[in-house]
C-alpha cells in the first residue's frame, strides 16, 4: 500500500485530478460561507451576462437568481448525491459479491441471476422508474442510482473472491477454525479492495451524470440546486444566455474528468507491474 502511494503520488494526471475534486469539494462545503442564504433567491437583475455586475460574477439567470451561488450550493447536492449513493452501491455490491464469491455453488447461481435482472434494465431507465414511484427528492434520488449501481461492484468483488479463496493464507484462517464471516471481511475482502476502489470512482461519475439528466429532465429535487437543474432550467435560453447551460456544464465536465484521472492514477497505482518500476 505505501508503495502504491508513491506510484500515485507521482502521477501528474492522478495528482491533477485528485487537486481538482479537493478545490470542487472544498467549493461545496464553503458554499454557505462563500454565498450565505438560498440560492434560489431572486437577488438581481434577470439575464445579467457575466461580468456585468461585479456583485454577480457569473451572472444570473431568468428569475434573477446568482449563477455563482448555483454553482456553488449546486456543488454541494451534485457532489453529495454521486458520493452517497457509491456507497450505497458499494454496501450491496460487496456483500453480494462476497457471497457469490465465496461460497459458490447454489448460492452463487441465485445470487448471479439477481445482478443479470438488475442488469438487462439501463441503470438510467431503472433510475427513473424508482423516482416515478417514490418522489422526486434528494434522498429518493441518491437512494435510486445507488440501487442501479451496485451490479457492477457485486462483479468485481466476486471475480475477486472466486480467485481469492483458496489462496494459502484463506486455508490457513480455515485450519485455524475462523468463521466465515471473518474470513470473509478480514482476510480475503482486504486483498480484493484495490479493483473495488477503481471501479468505485467510476460509479462516482457516473451517479454525478444521471443525477445531471435527471435534473436535466425536471426530475431533481425542485427544493434544491444542481448542476443538472441550473442546465435544463437554462435550454430555453441557449442561444441568449448561453452561460446558463454552459457554466454548469463545464463545472460537470471537470468533475467527472477529476474522477476519471483519480480513476485512472489508482489503476496504476494498484497495478504490481507499475509499483516495482
Amino acid at each position: 500500500m505505501h508503495s502504491s502511494f508513491h506510484v500515485f503520488l507521482r502521477n501528474p494526471s492522478a495528482m491533477a485530478g485528485a487537486i481538482l475534486l479537493i478545490l470542487l469539494s472544498a467549493l461545496a462545503i464553503f458554499a454557505h460561507v462563500l454565498f450565505p442564504g438560498d440560492p434560489l433567491d431572486m437577488v438581481a437583475m434577470p439575464l445579467l451576462t457575466p461580468g456585468e455586475d461585479p456583485a454577480f460574477p457569473l451572472g444570473s439567470d431568468t428569475l434573477g437568481r446568482d449563477v455563482a451561488a448555483g454553482i456553488a450550493h449546486g456543488a454541494r447536492v451534485t457532489l453529495m448525491t454521486g458520493a452517497v449513493a457509491a456507497v450505497i452501491s458499494l454496501f450491496i455490491g460487496v456483500l453480494i459479491g462476497s457471497m457469490a464469491g465465496y461460497f459458490g455453488g447454489w448460492t452463487d447461481d441465485i445470487l448471479v441471476r439477481i445482478t443479470e435482472v438488475f442488469q438487462t434494465v439501463p441503470s438510467f431507465l431503472l433510475v427513473i422508474v424508482l423516482v416515478v414511484i417514490g418522489e422526486p427528492s434528494v434522498t429518493t434520488i441518491i437512494l435510486s442510482i445507488g440501487l442501479a449501481s451496485w451490479p457492477v461492484i457485486a462483479r468485481v468483488v466476486r471475480a475477486e473472491f472466486r480467485s481469492l479463496r483458496e489462496a494459502d493464507f484463506v486455508l490457513a484462517a480455515r485450519s485455524q477454525g475462523f468463521s466465515n464471516a471473518r474470513i470473509i471481511f478480514q482476510e480475503i475482502l482486504p486483498n480484493a479492495l484495490p479493483p473495488v476502489i477503481v471501479t468505485t470512482s467510476v460509479i462516482v461519475a457516473s451517479a454525478i451524470l444521471i443525477e445531471s439528466g435527471l435534473s436535466f429532465l425536471g426530475m431533481g429535487d425542485p427544493n434544491v440546486v444542481s448542476w443538472g437543474s441550473m442546465i435544463g432550467e437554462g435550454r430555453e435560453q441557449l442561444r441568449t444566455a448561453w452561460y446558463l447551460t454552459a457554466l454548469p456544464g463545464i463545472f460537470i465536465i471537470l468533475t467527472v474528468m477529476a474522477l476519471n484521472l483519480v480513476g485512472d492514477g489508482l489503476n496504476d497505482a494498484f497495478n504490481p507491474r507499475l509499483r516495482g518500476m
